[in-house]
């Protein structure tokens, strides 16, 4: 028996039925340029076809149906656009009206009363007798034995797919010339003996098969299993086998001593205790540290839990062993209250702290980097200018990236490689990653969670009001602002050209100012096309007290730590996910006062918005909104996954797999610990199978 390797990389135009021009149109559309790709392109849905029924069986609101007969009469009925085609569809318990409104002239040509057809469409009461409108129709002698009374797919396609005649059913089609032209070929399995045993798993071509044409439902879900564990095991794979390989290669600097500056930061500096949470995770990456093999962790905690701090004690410990360290950050804003927040205390520890920015220029910007390489910098605060060519150290020892999801793993790796041996690496997030989620993009990261909020912090109250209710929720605001306090009023910008949303956020100023100025209250404003020195002014000014309220799109949702700021008012709160909602909400509740956050919306929300609004008034735990916004959204929208250098998912789902992928994940384990380097004959068959994977994850033939 032939192997499929071969003819799988066989390119999709000689498939039978393609050709150049819709071969051309699969590889744009759909990335389908070889049988495997089109093996690999699996059915979203499937309609039921398992059951033929009888004319004599239908019923009043029955689903879509399968009947086999013959027509007995075509008659055109109508002109113009009026025109229809009525058939009747007789078997040997009794006749159906069959209508088509389209294509009328060809299909009459196309059926022959000779024939015997499957008809496939849901049955409509009309006056008292059945009909069926545009179903689909097949030769009963083309439903090839192997494929009889299977679950029909439904694959994606395109408008410009559909406009060349390749829909849903095209794709089927070619789908099953393949299946056939790969009959009695064998398929190399890639998991071992034991992995295939452990988990009663299909083999790979019953697998592939049924995946497209399942007999059956039970069919169906053992194929989805076997090639979700599969998907699945081999992200494992490349994760851990990357990040084992990089411990036992690369070796870090093991840092032995807290010391002083440890010491007095944590006696002298800190107004508070650290919570149990805090120190527990500290533990985790001092002992990280300690181990001489270099650290790369991911650090979660939702907004206020207190990450900074642990970012702070964690370089520290690096300064105190004799490294320089880095933090880098997102935006100027956030690296700008970094520098503000943390450069305080640590100057009062003697230490030489700097920023660097893309608005930091001439003189002063050479300065820095000639301290910088010189090793007279203890602690460079930045941006992506860190990533500079330009920019060197002595000695690096530890590097913190906050906000990680705004970053890819190339710019994680240019700052990781400005020393010969890699500095320790701490990841930060306060967007909350669901635990399927963070195993797989950062899998190749050893996590630690803050999952406990600093004492005394209330939770904020949140509200979801519709524009009917505007003036109660400014009143609301006005009582705020009279007990002392100052307000958020937030609106979208999807992107900080859109004429459309800059309209709205200046229509929604001017609102604003009317209901506000009036009474003696002051207003800042700030967003993306105002110059970095005028939104930082009206930043500052809100920031001192001396504006009230401050308008703004989501420019603020990280990087504005205002204790005195309570209420957070959303505008166009639907146009928001998730994740962004629970940052904003996060930029209030941050004093010892209660605080709130109001979503206001139009009537008449979608269902996912409502359930966006709905989960963000039931809970301030960021985990628990990040699993619905994982279910929402999919995977593909969040932190950034397509940036995660991962591969590609095909048909595993982290929102609903999640067992699948603890199973696939414990087998990696498992295997990794019996052989490390996957050299052992018995798993070559994996070793070969990943392999093949990353190469196909960048195929330069395929980019224009």
């Amino acid at each position: 028996m032939p192997s499929s390797l071969n003819i799988l990389l066989t390119s999709i135009e000689y498939l039978k039925g393609v050709g150049p021009a819709k071969g051309d149109l699969l590889k744009k559309e759909v990335g389908i340029y070889t049988f495997n790709d089109l093996l690999n392109y699996y059915p979203y849905r499937y309609i039921d076809k398992t059951h033929l029924y009888k004319i004599g069986e239908i019923k009043p609101d029955m689903p879509s149906i399968q009947l086999k007969g013959r027509f007995t009469k075509l008659i055109e009925q109508g002109g113009g656009r009026k025109k229809r085609l009525v058939g009747t569809f007789k078997d040997d318990t009794g006749r159906i009206e069959v209508v088509w409104f389209k294509g009328v002239s060809w299909i009459k040509k196309s059926i022959k009363s000779s024939e015997e057809y499957i008809l496939f469409g849901k049955p409509t009461l009309y006056k008292n007798q059945f009909n069926i409108t545009h179903p689909d129709i097949e030769k009963a002698e083309d439903q090839e034995e192997q494929f009889a009374n299977h679950l029909f797919p439904l694959y994606h396609t395109t408008e410009k797919m559909k406009a060349k005649y390749i829909d849903s059913k095209a794709l089927s089609k070619l789908v099953k010339v393949l299946l056939l032209e790969l009959k009695e070929v064998s398929f190399e399995e890639n998991l071992t003996v034991q992995i295939i045993d452990r988990y009663k798993l299909m083999t790979r071509k019953a697998a592939v098969f049924n995946i497209h044409f399942p007999k059956n439902e039970n069919q169906q879900k053992r194929a989805s299993f076997r090639l979700k564990f599969e998907e699945l095991f081999f992200i494992q794979l490349n994760l851990l086998s990357a990040k084992s390989y990089r411990k036992r290669k690369y070796k870090g600097h093991p840092f032995k001593t807290v010391g002083p500056l440890f010491q007095d930061y944590f006696e002298h500096k800190l107004d508070f205790d650290l919570t149990n949470a805090q120190k527990r995770v500290i533990k985790e990456i001092r002992k990280d540290m300690l181990l001489g093999h270099q650290m790369n962790r991911l650090l979660q905690g939702d907004v206020g839990s207190g990450k900074t701090i642990v970012a702070i004690m964690s370089i520290l410990i690096a300064i105190d062993n004799g490294f320089q360290t880095c933090l880098m950050a997102p935006t100027e804003i956030l690296a700008a209250q970094h520098f503000k927040s943390i450069s305080m205390d640590l100057f009062s520890l003697g230490l030489k702290v700097e920023i660097l920015t893309g608005s930091i220029k001439g003189s002063k910007r050479d300065e820095i980097l000639q301290r910088s390489a010189a090793g007279d910098i203890d602690l460079l605060i930045g941006t992506h200018a860190l990533l500079e060519e330009k920019v060197k150290f002595k000695k690096l020892g530890f590097v913190v990236i906050d906000e990680q999801h705004r970053f890819g793993v190339v710019q994680r790796s240019k700052l990781i490689k400005k020393n010969n041996i890699p500095p320790h690496v701490l990841v930060m997030t306060a967007t909350p990653i669901p635990r399927t989620l963070a195993l797989t993009v950062y899998g190749d990261l050893d996590t630690s969670v803050i999952d406990e909020m600093p004492p005394g912090r209330k939770s904020i109250k949140t509200f979801h009001r519709t524009n009917a209710n505007r003036l109660r929720v400014f009143g609301f605001i006005k009582e705020q602002i009279e007990l002392g306090f100052q307000a958020y009023i937030v609106y979208p910008l999807i992107e900080e050209s859109s004429k459309l949303d800059y309209a709205d956020l200046m229509d929604g100023y001017e609102s604003v100012c009317r209901a506000f100025q009036k009474e003696g209250y002051k207003i800042s404003v700030a967003h993306g096309r105002m110059k970095s020195e005028d939104k930082e002014f009206e930043m500052q000014r809100f920031f001192k007290g001396e504006t009230q309220i401050m308008v703004a799109t989501n420019v603020i949702e990280v990087g504005v730590n205002v204790p005195n700021a309570n209420i957070m008012l959303i505008e166009s709160a639907e146009r928001f996910g998730l994740a962004q909602l629970h940052q904003l909400r996060g930029r209030v509740g941050r004093g010892a006062a209660q605080s709130y956050c109001v979503l206001m919306t139009k009537e008449g929300l979608s269902k996912d918005s409502f359930m966006r609004m709905k989960t963000m008034t039931e809970t301030n735990d960021g985990f628990k909104i990040a699993e619905v916004d994982l279910k929402l959204r999919g995977p593909g929208d969040i932190t950034g996954t397509q940036q995660s250098g991962m591969l590609p998912m095909k048909i595993a789902n982290l929102a609903t797999d999640g067992r699948i992928l603890q199973e696939a994940r414990r087998s990696v384990v498992d295997l990794l610990e019996e052989d490390p380097s996957i050299s052992k004959e018995k798993h070559l068959g994996i070793q070969k199978y990943l392999k093949k994977l990353m190469t196909e994850q960048v195929d330069w033939a395929r980019i224009s």
